[in-house]
């Protein structure tokens, strides 16, 4: 069974009232959705308020969830739009990390610890790294900083990115390579590359 077609059984019962479905649905993309969020509303004690909103909107809207998406992508956008009315409704914009966001793979630190053969300076190139990417993330405009999310932190396809964003792919396209550029251009003097190549 994939996992599509998972979320759709788990999708048709609770639409059959089983409360108990919609949890595990909650467990399985909690961590998604809260990372997603913490890259748009940056402020750590309201992420959770955030994706707690996003899941009561999700499942008080599912009634009317079809099936013509991904699960997973209808929820991301859910969460985006909630993620964009807080900010307005809270009259706030996003404010800057005070600290590197180190789990789930957003960062390299794991991979100093697979290798024998690691130097103190390595180790704190792989850092710099790291906090630059991040850096260079953080400082993107929102509509580019979750495509990217999307796409590298999610993994998901441009197609579902433009259907959880609400655009046509080309746009997808287009904030995802203006995002990578933005990205690059911060990294090339820690890299030493050249301004024709983009890594």
């Amino acid at each position: 069974m994939s996992e599509r077609e998972v979320d759709s059984e788990l999708v048709a019962r609770v639409q059959r009232g089983d409360k108990r479905a919609f949890d595990l649905l909650v467990l399985k993309y909690q961590r998604k959705i809260m990372r997603l969020l913490s890259r748009m509303v940056r402020d750590p004690s309201e992420v959770e308020d955030v994706a707690q909103e996003a899941f009561i909107k999700a499942y008080r809207a599912l009634p009317q969830f079809r099936g013509e998406s991904a699960f997973y992508t209808w929820l991301y956008r859910i969460a985006i739009n909630t993620a964009r009315n807080w900010q307005v409704a809270s009259g706030r914009r996003p404010s800057t990390p005070t600290a590197i966001e180190n789990e789930d793979g957003e960062t390299f630190s794991q991979i100093d610890n697979l290798t024998d053969i690691s130097t103190p300076e390595s180790v704190l190139a792989s850092r710099q790294v790291v906090e630059t990417v991040n850096a260079a993330i953080d400082a993107l405009p929102e509509d580019l900083r979750t495509a990217i999310a999307l796409r590298e932190i999610e993994g998901l396809s441009y197609e579902e990115i433009a259907e959880s964003m609400g655009c046509p792919i080309g746009t997808v396209r287009s904030r995802i390579f203006r995002a990578r550029e933005a990205i690059a251009a911060q990294l090339r003097p820690i890299l030493n590359t050249d301004t024709e190549r983009r890594w």
